[in-house]
């Protein structure tokens, strides 16, 4: 096979980002766009030349002529439209997070496995050119045994499109935990390759987008809902197999001095690092103490840094999948642990 023949499930913001790294690939083509916004699936398609567009999912998953789909829908519709997908045959792309939950996700993947077609979930983050850059540095050994990650993304007013499904909890599932706080908890686990959970403690917490306040300017969805009824912001304790620990902050509105705080850092016995930042501190001569900007590290394993690129790569049997579905779902059933735990004042045992 030399090529790919795409289709491409919803038409959102997401999906316009998307599109350019499908676009840019050689070996990738995208026939076809369905979004029940006839409009946004018409804009998307021109985008990618792609020659047709649906309103509804079941027919462009009707077409032979499509070896894959890319699935970027609002969260209570992944579990649908993937096993759909992958029941018609096709390998499916499915961004972040997984499902709903973690019984929702174990339905997907066995759809998978039945269809004996390709599953990978979009953690874009993985990707990322100094998030590689780290995951080396710390495979070498340049930190010594990492203990503690401190994950976090705080947004100061972030909160994607009010009144659209992103706030609502029913089609959501939940708010900044689920959309950006999962990004960061997949780079902790990541990096350290321990997808070994034993238990977790959360809170969150709706203190702005329910007042009216926070709003950001991603989004592009309906505004088709009254009530802001889900997290704002969300804080946990991770602890892993081994003994290390992931402290978890993700906020979408947050009263704090810079718009954006983003980054993960890892502390290790010889040395520590700030991946996203992309510093290294290290003792250094003497009583001299590091801190090095830009550290050298082994090559990164994807230059192109794009999930979509590989798993066109990955289809095309050029790379090797880079995201495993136990990793994805040990993450699920973590985020999972934080709600439950949220809502029972208890830590879970997982």
């Amino acid at each position: 096979m030399s090529s790919i023949r795409l289709g491409m499930i919803g038409a959102g913001q997401i999906a316009l980002f998307t599109s350019r790294e499908f676009r840019r690939h050689a070996g990738c083509d995208v026939l076809a766009v369905a979004d029940p916004n006839a409009e946004r699936a018409a804009e998307l398609a021109a985008m990618v030349r792609a020659e047709q567009t649906y309103t509804e999912v079941d027919e462009l998953l009707a077409r032979d002529d499509l070896d894959a789909v890319y699935i970027a829908v609002p969260n209570a519709y992944h579990e649908a439209v993937a096993v759909a997908a992958l029941e018609a045959g096709k390998h499916v792309l499915l961004d972040k997070p997984f499902a709903l939950n973690a019984q929702a996700a174990e339905n997907i993947i066995a759809a998978a496995g039945k269809a004996d077609r390709m599953l990978m979930l979009g953690m874009n983050q993985r990707f990322e050119r100094n998030v590689q850059s780290a995951k080396a540095l710390i495979a070498e050994g340049r930190l010594g045994e990492v203990y503690h990650l401190k994950a976090f993304w705080r947004r100061r007013a972030g909160i994607p499109r009010m009144g659209s499904w992103f706030t609502n909890k029913s089609v959501a599932g939940g708010g900044a935990l689920l959309d950006i706080g999962v990004h960061v908890l997949d780079v902790a686990l990541h990096l350290i390759d321990n997808f070994r959970p034993v238990s977790v403690s959360g809170a969150t917490f709706t203190r702005f987008g329910n007042r009216g306040l926070g709003e950001g300017g991603w989004g592009r969805s309906e505004r088709e809902f009254d009530n802001f009824d889900v997290d704002d912001f969300a804080t946990a304790l991770v602890r892993l197999e081994g003994g290390a620990v992931i402290t978890l902050e993700a906020s979408w509105a947050l009263h704090q001095p810079s718009g954006n705080d983003h980054d993960v850092i890892a502390y290790g016995e010889d040395a520590g690092l700030a991946v996203y930042s992309n510093q290294l501190f290290e003792p250094g001569e003497g009583s001299e103490y590091r801190i090095v900007q830009n550290p050298t590290a082994p090559a990164i394993a994807y230059p192109h840094c794009s999930r979509a690129e590989h798993f066109i790569n990955v289809l095309l049997g050029n790379e090797t999948p880079i995201i495993d579905l136990d990793q994805a779902l040990a993450v699920q059933k973590v985020l999972d642990g934080i709600y439950q735990s949220a809502a029972t004042g208890k830590e879970i045992q997982l």
